[in-house]
């Protein structure tokens, strides 16, 4: 028969209760940094934006974008942007698809669906416009083939479709990427701006009031699912981030010539 001494006993005691404190040890020593996350007055992504303020800059103040605002783009590139977004938002509907998905199943809050579903119906306005501004502007859209800065974003969107990728890294990037335009295009709407009359409805389908909310829907949704995951989910979803920016700069580039 195993008898247990007095001393045993306590020993014991003290291993139950250190088993029962280090999960509360734990928790608490990832809120700390969970805190860190936040700033007074905004979330995580507004700590990315900080952080990386050069790059976002580049990203949504590109020399074409600037060109567009003070008057000066040349149209040629106008044209070569127009062909190549009209076949990237064609890849981007299924990638658009894929985040739904994962709203639906790793979701907490319905509206989530609601407000991405939003996106997905806009997105075949949005191919009917590029084909009345193709027909506009006399790009043959049957004709454009994808340029390499294109077929690397869209690549880079078919990595995000995967299941293994987290809802709340694949939320992250679809409001970067929504996020870019929007400001983009705002900017060159702004007092002082002298985009040409042809190129204001495009300017305006990006830039308005409406998108610029609908922006800020899915930057609350991305905020609250990285101030609640885990800290490598968050750090996947930073680095997808500066991707997002990284690949605009390109296709800006690749746009302008």
């Amino acid at each position: 028969m195993f008898i247990m001494h007095a001393g045993q006993g306590h020993v014991c005691q003290l291993l139950r209760l250190q088993n029962k404190r280090e999960p509360q040890i734990s928790r608490a020593a990832d809120e700390k940094v969970r805190a860190k996350k936040m700033e007074i007055g905004g979330g995580v992504i507004e700590t990315w934006l900080k952080k990386h303020r050069l790059l976002y800059t580049g990203a949504t103040k590109h020399p074409l974008i600037l060109s567009i605002r003070d008057g000066t783009i040349d149209f040629s590139s106008f044209k070569r942007w127009l062909g190549q977004d009209y076949l990237f938002v064609r890849e981007f509907v299924p990638f658009v698809a894929s985040v739904l998905i994962k709203a639906c199943k790793e979701s907490d809050d319905s509206s989530d669906m609601e407000i991405i579903l939003g996106g997905v119906a806009s997105l075949n306005d949005e191919i009917a416009w590029f084909k009345k501004e193709a027909s506009k502007w006399g790009v043959e859209l049957s004709t454009i083939v994808p340029q390499k800065a294109n077929q690397d974003y869209c690549r880079f969107l078919e990595s995000l479709m995967r299941p293994e990728v987290d809802y709340t890294v694949a939320i992250t990037a679809f409001w970067a990427i929504e996020a870019v335009y929007q400001e983009s295009f705002a900017f060159c709407l702004e007092d002082g701006s002298r985009t040409s009359p042809e190129l204001r409805e495009t300017c305006q389908r990006w830039g308005n009031d409406g998108f610029g909310q609908y922006c800020s829907s899915l930057q609350n949704i991305a905020n609250r699912h990285l101030g609640k995951a885990p800290l490598d989910v968050v750090a996947k979803a930073e680095v997808v981030l500066l991707r997002v920016l990284e690949l605009e700069v390109q296709f800006w580039n690749m746009s302008r010539g």
